[in-house]
């Protein structure tokens, strides 16, 4: 079969129009964040607002946190001044909506007018690497008890 390059191309888009849709996802449209795990399990507590900054082992001056565990740049950890250490907390960029929840092993920021420190792979998640800083909402998390207990 001799086919002109004009019938090869169209045969070509004919061809993508019909397997592109087969290879799309058929689950949920809302998208995931990196840590997301059943919220159903879980309600807020309390809520803060204000600005969040990053961290990483280079700015935190070596690899160990408040808590004592060892910090990676990429882990879902934050920094917060009060909250005890092991808390979760669901920090969501007012900007963007994204939001990711992570868990308070560090104490900080001591900047004025900051609540929370996140780590660096935290705030590219949440999309605020490259401005330094975000307007931030910070759900404090609690595990609901069964109406058994």
């Amino acid at each position: 079969m001799n086919m002109t390059r004009k019938s090869k191309s169209v045969a070509l888009a004919i061809a993508s129009v019909i397997l592109i849709p087969s290879c799309a996802s058929t689950g949920s449209a809302k998208p995931r964040t990196h840590n997301q795990f059943a919220d159903s399990k879980l309600a807020v507590e309390s809520v803060q607002r204000g600005k969040a900054s990053w961290y990483s082992v280079k700015s935190n001056s070596g690899t160990r946190t408040a808590s004592g565990q060892r910090l990676s740049n990429d882990a879902a950890t934050a920094a917060h001044k009060t909250l005890p250490m092991g808390t979760r907390v669901r920090v969501i960029n007012e900007a963007n909506g994204k939001s990711e929840v992570m868990t308070i092993t560090d104490r900080g920021p001591y900047k004025k007018g900051r609540i929370i420190d996140v780590t660096i792979g935290a705030a590219e998640r949440l999309g605020f690497i490259h401005h330094g800083i975000a307007t931030v909402r910070v759900e404090v998390l609690a595990k609901i008890k069964p109406a058994s207990e």
